[in-house]
């Protein structure tokens, strides 16, 4: 995935960029509503979205500030863990970029992003329950809430798109 406006830019990550890509999640802010991962798993997410770059159309991607270059997150589109039938969506902010409108425009480029591959599948996100912010960005981006999302160790809001 390749995506540039006049606030964001969306590309692959360099191998060279994962301390960017650790870093985002060593804020306790940021990882607030994420389940736990070491530093091992996160080096492992990193090195599966590199490799994941070359057998395609699904992986993790860098976003960075259009105008001073500065990393802002990561986002990820990939099959839904839960329904194989499903596309899902993701993305992390740095906490210096949260409010400013980003979570929106990100959303709504891994939805066009999904929706270009024609897989004619449902796009889903799930949040956690009390994550509110992610939850008016799905809700400003057409997603509809449906029951939550139950997984052994906890519940989730589950939000989907549904194919036209």
């Amino acid at each position: 995935m390749h995506y540039k406006n006049d606030t964001i830019i969306i590309r692959k990550f360099t191998p060279e960029e994962f301390p960017l890509f650790s870093t985002l999640f060593e804020n306790e802010n940021v990882t607030r509503y994420l389940p736990y991962k070491t530093p091992e798993e996160y080096k492992e997410m990193f090195d599966k979205a590199l490799t994941d770059y070359k057998e395609g159309p699904y992986s993790r991607w860098a976003i960075f500030n259009t105008q001073n270059n500065d990393f802002v997150g990561m986002c990820l589109a990939r099959i839904f863990l839960d329904n194989p039938d499903q596309l899902e969506i993701g993305y992390t902010l740095g906490e210096n970029y949260w409010g400013k409108g980003l979570g929106t425009e990100v959303c709504k480029a891994l939805v066009d992003y999904c929706l270009s591959l024609n897989h004619q599948k449902d796009i889903v996100a799930v949040t956690d329950l009390n994550n509110i912010g992610s939850q008016k960005v799905l809700l400003n981006n057409s997603f509809k809430r449906i029951e939550n999302l139950k997984r052994e160790d906890r519940e989730l809001a589950y939000f989907i798109l549904q194919k036209e």
